[in-house]
Parts: structure tokens; sequence; C-alpha cells
């Protein structure tokens, strides 16, 4: 899957991580994810979350904001028509930042305040 020429995503997936069209790596991503923090290995508590997960989260995380970014890129007039009604990417966004599960420098989807539209600066670089 991509987002930008720059930016192509694995599958982790697989046995050997490999590309997988859009709709397979989402549909391999969301559905990884519900299964691992339904684990009671990694995620037992439902009001606490093990040290040793927060990796494990900062991974989901990384790879969920990759269906954000590549619907941003390929899907804009979709992906606009969603975010203006559920503000779904810029919260997810915020929480990854608060929670200092993603790097800054790993965000490729545009804010509301630095839209290119406006004029402003992108954010930078999933």
């Amino acid at each position: 899957m991509t987002a930008t020429e720059q930016w192509i995503f694995l599958c982790a997936a697989h046995k050997t991580p490999k590309e997988c069209p859009a709709l397979d790596y989402t549909r391999h991503t969301l559905d990884g994810a519900a299964s691992l923090l339904n684990s009671n290995k990694y995620f037992p508590s439902r009001v606490t979350i093990k040290e040793s997960s927060i990796s494990k989260l900062g991974s989901v995380c990384r790879r969920i904001y990759r269906i954000f970014s590549h619907a941003y890129y390929h899907h804009r007039r979709m992906f606009d028509e969603f975010e203006a009604e559920t503000n779904l990417c810029r919260r997810f966004t915020a929480y990854v930042l608060k929670y200092e599960l993603m790097a800054q420098e790993s965000l490729i989807v545009p804010t509301d305040q630095n839209c290119p539209e406006t004029g402003s600066d992108m954010q930078s670089g999933v």
C-alpha cells in the first residue's frame, strides 16, 4: 500500500512483510489490531496497560495511521468529507502525539492548522 511515492508500506500480517493492495492492507491491519488489543497476554486489563505492551500499542497506531495517509493521498475527496464529519484523523493524531505513540516527523497528513490549501506549511513525514 502506498501514501505517496516516498511512502510505501509493507503489510506485517504476512510471515515476511510484503506489499498488499490498500484494501487488503487495511483489513489485515484492523483485524490484527483488534486481535492484539483483545489479547489477554498483552492487554489483560481494560483499565491499565502493562509497560511491556506500550510498544505494541505504538506499532498498531503507526499501522493505523498509514491507512489515514493512504486515504488522504489517494481518496482525498472521501477523506475530506469523512474528516469534516468526524475529525477522526485529527483526533487520532492528537492521541498518538499526546501519549508519544508516534514521532511528529512520522505524520504526513496535514492538520487543519497547517493545511496546504490555506497557504500554511504541511506537517512533515509516517
